[in-house]
């Protein structure tokens, strides 16, 4: 296999929007739309890519800032898709071998495609192939003009077409193979003699057909495949299709989806056979979840792991955390960054931990804050529990032994520790460690002033 390079044109800036930010930085998913081409491209082999920019070029290359597979070239002026590959010229400096072109605003591109034409692309010796497809309406498409026998012999645009070249429904999508010695040279000859007055990148399939070099097409059968974004109708199109990528892929390796139309999950969301997903769930980053889980409506995950068996009711809103096997969650609770919660663990509806560890079958059901602490095995929390973990300057922790009893209303002050196998009253306020075993009351002792409500009615 001979080595690939990539260039992704990028420069423009996307009016249809109706934004301040330029278009190919809009995100599709949980990443900016450029994104998804340079991931396709790398996939399929490319070692080297460039990227073409321009319009608020200073924010692409932030974002690829840290990649060093990727470099960059500025076209300050938008003067046709040719002029932004003769642009790259000086980023490929010194390849030889086949260049793939995309655009950094077609984001559905699949590598296997790629990768498919570039293998037809070696097969067939060609020097150029052009990714085409059928539409019923192909207006505003550049036609692809064909001799016998398949061989392209010119690309020609929508505004510059006849009559007859108007009524071929194969279209060019914009993505290309093509020989970098022959591509460097064709570019640099071209020509705006043209409706648009634009360097078009098309004009080099005429010039290759004229120095008798091999151009083919090269056909996706799905025409989603190569639509491009150029405006927030068409990214909501294009984020519904992805959308239905990622749910088809997960429900054919066992996933159930009660409606997948409705159901949220980025690309690298890992999940088990027999988990059952119902609608407006959320599910982001790097979360994997296990096997035979419940995930109920209105949930939002980010960045989690849940063991196997875990229920997680509605409206509950988990970020950076891990879940034990056969727990439960919710509803209406927030696991905020760093709960870890062990297996068998509760937590019920309004209960918010942060920063926490709690062992295997440890419960706080409901109205409670959890924050800084570590919490054994076999823990009732009661009802209206609040770890007190901040001092107005510093955090604080709170330790908890095992098998230890929480009344309701009771306030931690950390820094405090409570010792295995205690019990602390209803209503107290924490602010000594608690000894192992040991009952800790401290709440004002109450007094009934019989008939004092009656004398004040009277007076």
């Amino acid at each position: 296999m001979g080595s690939v390079a990539a260039i992704v044109l990028a420069a423009g800036k996307g009016t249809r929007m109706k934004s301040g930010l330029v278009k190919v930085m809009h995100h599709l998913g949980e990443r900016p739309m450029v994104s998804w081409p340079v991931a396709a491209a790398r996939s399929a082999g490319a070692t080297r890519i460039a990227l073409v920019v321009g319009h608020q070029g200073e924010k692409v290359r932030e974002l690829f800032s840290a990649d060093s597979d990727v470099s960059f070239a500025e076209q300050v002026e938008q003067l046709g898709t040719g002029h932004a590959v003769a642009c790259a010229g000086g980023a490929l400096q010194g390849f030889s071998g086949t260049v793939l072109i995309l655009c950094g605003d077609v984001p559905l591109i699949r590598e296997e495609t790629l990768a498919t034409m570039l293998a037809a692309h070696r097969e067939r010796g060609a020097t150029v192939s052009v990714l085409t497809t059928h539409l019923e309406n192909p207006f505003g498409y550049g036609r692809v003009v064909k001799r016998e026998g398949g061989r392209i012999i010119r690309i020609v645009e929508e505004k510059d077409a006849s009559e007859e070249e108007r009524g071929i429904c194969e279209i060019n999508s914009g993505i290309y193979c093509v020989e970098a010695e022959f591509l460097f040279r064709a570019v640099g000859s071209l020509t705006n003699d043209n409706a648009q007055g634009e360097y078009y990148l098309t004009d080099i399939i005429a010039r290759a057909a004229g120095e008798s070099l091999l151009c083919f097409a090269h056909p996706c059968p799905d025409p989603t495949e190569v639509m491009g974004v150029n405006d927030r109708v068409q990214l909501s199109v294009a984020a519904a299709e992805l959308r239905r990528r990622i749910n088809n892929g997960l429900m054919l390796s066992g996933v159930t989806m009660v409606d997948p139309a409705a159901t949220y999950v980025e690309a690298g969301v890992e999940v088990g056979a027999d988990t059952v997903i119902y609608p407006n769930v959320h599910l982001s980053g790097r979360t994997v979840i296990g096997c035979g889980c419940t995930i109920e409506p209105g949930v939002i995950i980010r960045d989690c792991s849940i063991g196997d068996n875990v229920t997680i009711k509605s409206g509950s809103v988990l970020a950076e955390s891990s879940v034990g096997a056969d727990a439960a969650i919710g509803p209406m609770a927030h696991l905020r960054p760093g709960s870890d919660l062990g297996p068998h663990v509760k937590i019920g509806n309004f209960v918010e931990t942060k920063k926490v560890v709690m062992g295997e079958g440890s419960k706080a059901s409901h109205l409670t804050y959890l924050g800084d602490a570590e919490i054994g095995s076999g823990v009732n929390i009661g009802c209206g529990t609040i770890t007190c973990n901040y001092d107005g300057v510093r955090k604080h922790r709170t330790v908890i032994g095992d098998n230890v009893f929480v009344g309701s209303d009771v306030q931690l002050v950390a820094p405090v520790v409570v010792g295995s196998g205690s019990l602390i009253a209803a209503g107290t306020t924490v602010t000594i460690d608690v000894p192992p075993d040991s009952l800790a009351i401290a709440r004002t002792p109450q007094v009934n002033k019989e008939g004092w409500v009656k004398k004040q009615r009277e007076k």
